[in-house]
């Protein structure tokens, strides 16, 4: 599970790390230390955009943020290993227990869940981040999670393919929301063209089976594409599970898998475009 790397998400992770001064009492200072960022940094592979590893005298918070927003833009899924590493750390320190020496705060905890929901994820009381469980939405919530969904596959992030904990397929998932919404019902065993057919279909969108017609908008050929394609994608996904994360058949290579995360992301989006405009 990869959390995405976003300013927002880069901030209130900060908001959970201290930079106050030990004392002798011990309670204004809090965990995790210099050190204890000092390991979750390398372990993630990112020594070389620490900013105390180069030399200068920051803060924890500081140097938290200057590293997680150059991985946000140079090197995603490290800046989320990352940032799991420090929420684990937080979370053993006793980061979430207002009990604890080293509790983070109820603000810093709210801000923290505030964003972790609009991305999709859930923060339980103890910390610990799930994703949010799409079964158990429907209508706008549904479209909105989906969409967020489609957004991280846009950006290549292999984990929104293969919806987390579901293992059902971003576009099938999305094609499923698109007809339970206007036509409440769909069809459970139909194949994923079949599914994926109906829901351009009833959104008004052109199939191949479809002829072009004379005088046709310059975009149902465009459909046509995204279809054929969202197809070919889903032909790539490894519907047994390799066991090792991957959505992919064993021979797929990593630039296609990429692109078919891509076209993923491209389909659902325009799709969930097409049902909120319907809808409005």
């Amino acid at each position: 599970m990869l959390l995405p790397m976003n300013e927002a998400i880069v901030a209130v992770i900060c908001q959970l790390i201290d930079d106050s001064k030990a004392k002798t009492a011990g309670r204004d200072y809090r965990e995790p230390s210099h050190a204890d960022i000092e390991f979750c940094v390398d372990q993630a592979g990112l020594s070389a955009f620490d900013p105390k590893q180069q030399g200068q005298t920051v803060g924890k918070a500081k140097r938290v943020r200057a590293i997680l927003h150059a991985a946000m833009t140079d090197q995603e899924e490290a800046g989320s290993r990352l940032a799991h590493a420090l929420l684990s750390k937080i979370r053993a320190c006793g980061g979430f227990r207002p009990d604890s020496a080293h509790y983070a705060g109820a603000e810093a905890i709210a801000n923290v869940k505030a964003a972790f929901a609009t991305e999709g994820f859930l923060l339980t009381v103890d910390g610990t981040v799930e994703t949010t469980v799409l079964s158990s939405l429907k209508g706008v919530a549904l479209t909105q999670a989906l969409t967020r969904y489609a957004a991280r596959a846009q950006r290549s992030s292999q984990d929104a393919a293969l919806l987390a904990g579901t293992g059902k397929d971003l576009m099938e998932a999305t094609a499923a929301h698109v007809m339970m919404s206007t036509r409440g019902a769909y069809l459970v065993h139909a194949n994923f063209r079949a599914l994926l057919g109906t829901a351009f279909i009833e959104l008004g969108l052109a199939v191949p089976e479809q002829p072009p017609s004379h005088g046709e908008s310059a975009a149902k050929p465009l459909e046509r594409a995204l279809f054929e394609a969202a197809c070919a994608a889903n032909r790539l996904r490894n519907k047994e599970g390799s066991g090792h994360g991957r959505p992919w058949v064993p021979n797929v290579r990593d630039e296609e898998g990429k692109a078919a995360i891509e076209v993923a992301g491209c389909v659902s989006a325009y799709l969930l475009s097409k049902l909120v405009a319907r809808t409005k």
